[in-house]
C-alpha cells in the first residue's frame, strides 16, 4: 500500500496538471504547438509538455522559459518524438520561482530548412496548491487563508485595511493591481515556499514586485497582534515599491524595513528593552551597517528591527514625514547611505545616529546638556561682555588720568 503523503503528491500533481491551450498554438511560421501543458508539484517539479507539429522534419527543439519579472531566460534542448510530443522536467527545488509567480514558457524548433521557428508564449502561475485555500477580499486586497473560520479571514482583512490607512499619510497607496495575502497557519508551512536559504526565525515575507504577502498566523488569542503586526509591515513593502518602482531597491534596509515596522498596529514592546540592552552593553549596530541588509541571526535582526523602527520614527518627529520623503528622494537619486541623509536632512547618517542615540536612548547626557545649552551661554557672553568692556575701559582711563595727575 502506497504511503499516504506519496498518495497525497499523486493527487497533487493529478490536481494541478494544466492544460494551458489545449488546442492549437501557432507559432511564428512553420512550427504548430498542440496541446501544451504544464503539471506542478509545487516547491518539487514542473513539467512541460506539448506537441510540436511540422511539415517538414524537426532537427532540434528546446523549452525556453523564465519568471515574469526576470531577464534571465532557461533554454533546455527537448527530445521530440515521432508524432511531436515533447517533455522537460525542472526541477523545483533548485533556484525555484517565488511563490505565486507567473512563469512565461514558448518553444523553438529549428527544421529542415535551417529555418529557427519560435512559438507564442503561454503564461501560467506557480501556484502553493498544496493547501485548500480560502478567499475574502474589499477593493482589490484580497486574503487567502486555509486555518481558522470565516471571522479569522475577516479579521485579517480588516488588518489590512486598517494597516494601509495607518500608512496612507506618508507611502503613497496603489491599488491599481492587486494585492494577495497569504496566510499561512504556522512557521514549518511557509518556509517550506521559500527558498532554502531563508532564515529559519522569518514568520512573515513580501514580493513587493508580485504584490503578493506570505505571513504565518496560528488561529489562537494572539491572532490579532500577529495580523496587526505582520500584515500591515509586509503591505508597506509592496506599497513602497509600487511608489519608488526600480528606486526600490536602492533604498536602505534601515529606511525600508524601518518605515514597514513604524506602521505595525502593535509595536513589539521588546523593542525598547532590545535597544535599551543594546546600548548599555555598547553593542547597538551603526546604522551605516544596516544599509546594504539585516543580519541574518535572529538575534541581531531582532535588534536591526528594533532600531530601524525606533529611528524612522525619530526622523518623523524631528523633519516630518515630508524629511522621510526627501530621504527617499535623494537615495533614488543615487547618493550613498551617509550623503543621502546630508542631502535630505543637512546631517550626515553617521551624525544623524549619534543624535537619536542621544535623544531617544539618553546616551552622553552631559554632552547634550552642554549642547543644549550653548546657545545661552553664547547669548549670555555677549549680553555680560559690553558691561565688562566698558569696565574695563572705565579702569584704563581712571589710571590714564591718576598718572596725568601725579605729574
Amino acid at each position: 500500500m502506497l504511503h499516504p503523503r506519496i498518495i497525497k503528491l499523486i493527487i497533487a500533481i493529478s490536481l494541478v496538471t494544466l492544460l494551458l491551450k489545449p488546442n492549437q498554438v501557432h507559432g511564428q511560421g512553420g512550427i504548430v504547438i498542440e496541446n501544451a501543458g504544464v503539471a506542478v508539484a509545487f516547491g518539487n517539479s514542473i513539467t512541460f509538455t506539448a506537441n510540436i507539429k511540422s511539415t517538414l522534419p524537426i532537427q532540434q527543439a528546446s523549452l525556453l522559459f523564465r519568471e515574469a519579472n526576470e531577464e534571465i531566460t532557461r533554454v533546455e534542448t527537448l527530445q521530440v518524438a515521432e508524432d511531436g510530443a515533447v517533455s522537460f522536467t525542472y526541477d523545483a527545488t533548485q533556484n525555484v520561482f517565488p511563490p505565486f509567480s507567473w512563469v512565461l514558457f514558448w518553444f523553438q524548433a529549428t527544421l529542415s530548412d535551417g529555418v529557427t521557428y519560435t512559438s507564442d508564449p503561454i503564461k501560467f502561475q506557480y501556484y502553493d496548491d498544496r493547501f485548500p485555500w480560502r478567499q475574502v477580499n474589499r477593493v482589490n486586497v484580497t486574503i487567502n487563508w486555509y486555518a481558522g473560520d470565516d471571522s479569522f479571514g475577516a479579521s485579517a482583512l480588516d488588518a489590512a485595511g486598517s494597516g494601509i490607512l495607518a500608512m496612507r499619510d506618508f507611502v503613497p497607496i496603489s491599488f491599481d493591481d492587486p494585492i494577495d495575502v497569504y496566510v499561512y497557519s504556522n512557521i514549518t508551512d511557509l518556509q517550506s515556499t521559500l527558498v532554502s536559504s531563508s532564515n529559519e526565525w522569518v514568520g512573515a515575507h513580501a514580493h513587493p514586485e508580485l504584490g503578493v504577502v506570505l505571513v504565518a498566523i496560528p488561529p489562537s488569542s494572539s491572532q490579532f497582534i500577529e495580523m496587526e503586526t505582520k500584515i500591515p509591515h509586509e503591505l508597506a513593502h509592496v506599497m513602497l515599491y509600487r511608489s519608488l518602482g526600480e528606486n526600490y531597491q536602492r533604498q536602505p534596509a534601515w529606511l525600508i524595513e524601518g518605515i514597514a515596522s513604524m506602521v505595525e498596529l502593535y509595536p513589539n514592546p521588546d523593542y525598547a528593552r532590545a535597544m535599551q540592552i543594546a546600548s548599555d552593553n555598547d553593542s547597538l549596530i551603526p546604522f551605516n551597517d544596516l544599509c546594504a541588509s539585516f543580519p541574518v541571526d535572529a538575534g541581531s535582526a531582532f535588534l536591526a528591527y528594533a532600531q530601524s523602527q525606533s529611528f524612522v520614527t525619530y526622523i518623523r518627529d524631528s523633519y516630518g514625514t515630508s524629511g522621510l520623503s526627501r530621504l527617499m528622494g535623494a537615495y533614488s537619486e543615487g547618493f550613498n547611505c551617509e550623503l543621502g541623509a546630508t542631502q535630505a536632512l543637512g546631517i550626515p547618517l553617521s551624525q544623524l545616529d549619534i543624535r537619536w542615540r542621544e535623544t531617544v536612548l539618553g546616551q552622553n547626557i552631559g554632552g547634550v546638556a552642554a549642547r543644549n545649552l550653548l546657545p545661552f551661554l553664547l547669548i549670555m557672553l555677549l549680553v555680560l561682555i559690553v558691561p565688562l568692556w566698558s569696565a574695563i575701559d572705565l579702569l584704563r582711563q581712571r589710571r590714564k588720568n591718576g598718572k596725568q595727575e601725579s605729574k
